[in-house]
């Protein structure tokens, strides 16, 4: 396992829309792990392959110690891959997902986000309340997982960043416009944005 760099905006490969996984094998297990303990240490509760440069339809999740209510992170899953992480705290779960896509969206709910792509900023984004995502497992087991709230929030967002979509091209021109500027203030200052660390997908 490696810690990978994850990019940030305006990075032109986070723009680009990831190929399908053709082949599951030791790479994809080895880009999985690399995705994880990339995610852990960052911290954030999702990241997509695409975040770190790689062009392939793979994402991890893990929604542990999030205050959401019981049920509301799994309603469903069939033949899953959730997995303990060795030496991670109980309760720990990691959900590793290979060409994902969305095959039902219900509701609608507006959740406060952040991403691990674009350091300092944090906005309301409204996405379906209910999805149910298809996916492939490093064991090559086909699963559906049915998602409402937060988990149903993360996995469309490391969804789009499978389709080249970041969370700030969800918000108003005006919020994007305003990031943009700030964020070449500070490049041109030296500085990365800084503040509270929010629940970053």
């Amino acid at each position: 396992m490696a810690l990978r760099q994850i990019l940030e905006y305006p990075n032109p490969l986070l723009k680009k829309r990831a190929a399908p996984v053709a082949t599951i094998g030791g790479e994809v297990a080895t880009l999985i792990e690399d995705l994880a303990e990339t995610m852990y240490a960052a911290p954030g509760v999702g990241l997509a392959a695409t975040q770190v440069g790689v062009g392939q339809r793979v994402i991890v999740l893990d929604l542990h110690g999030e205050d959401e209510a019981p049920g509301k992170r799994l309603l469903k899953l069939i033949n899953p891959e959730i997995a303990e992480r060795e030496g991670e705290a109980p309760g720990k779960r990691l959900l590793k997902l290979i060409n994902p896509e969305i095959a039902e969206r219900e509701g609608e709910v507006v959740w406060e986000e952040g991403c691990l792509s674009v350091p300092g900023l944090t906005a309301p984004v409204k996405r379906a309340r209910r999805v149910l995502v298809r996916a492939w497992t490093p064991e090559e087991r086909e699963v559906e997982v049915e998602a409402e709230e937060l988990l149903a929030v993360a996995l469309q967002h490391e969804i789009d960043h499978l389709d080249g979509r970041l969370f700030l091209d969800r918000l108003s021109r005006l919020k994007r416009d305003l990031y943009r500027a700030r964020q070449r203030k500070l490049e041109r200052q030296g500085r990365k944005s800084g503040g509270a660390r929010p629940l970053l997908i």
